[in-house]
C-alpha cells in the first residue's frame, strides 16, 4: 500500500466528517415549515414523494412542500408543522 494514499484518505475522511458536523450544527436554529414555499423554491423532498430535490415544487404554498425557517417563526408565516401538513395532504 502507498503510505501517501493512506494519509490522504484519512485526511479527506476527517475533513468530510468535520463538515457534516458543522452542517448539522447550523440546522439547530431552524425548523421545517410546510406550506410556505413558492414554486421552485422548496428546500428539499416533499411529503407526497413526487420529487426528491430542492427547487422542484410546482405550485406556491403547496402543503407538502417546505422551507427551513428560524425556529419559532413558522406559525407567524402561516406555515404548518409536519404533522399538520401530513394531515392536510392526507385529506386530498
Amino acid at each position: 500500500m502507498n503510505p501517501g494514499l493512506i494519509v490522504s484518505s484519512a485526511l479527506a475522511s476527517a475533513i468530510a466528517l468535520g463538515l457534516a458536523g458543522t452542517a448539522a450544527a447550523q440546522d439547530k436554529g431552524k425548523e421545517k415549515c410546510y406550506g410556505i414555499a413558492k414554486a421552485g423554491q422548496n428546500d428539499c423532498a416533499n411529503l407526497s414523494g413526487s420529487h426528491s430535490c430542492a427547487g422542484q415544487s410546482k405550485a406556491d404554498n403547496a402543503p407538502d412542500e417546505w422551507k427551513y425557517v428560524a425556529k419559532g417563526t413558522c406559525k407567524s408565516l402561516n406555515g404548518l408543522s409536519a404533522e399538520e401538513a401530513k394531515a392536510k395532504v392526507a385529506k386530498k
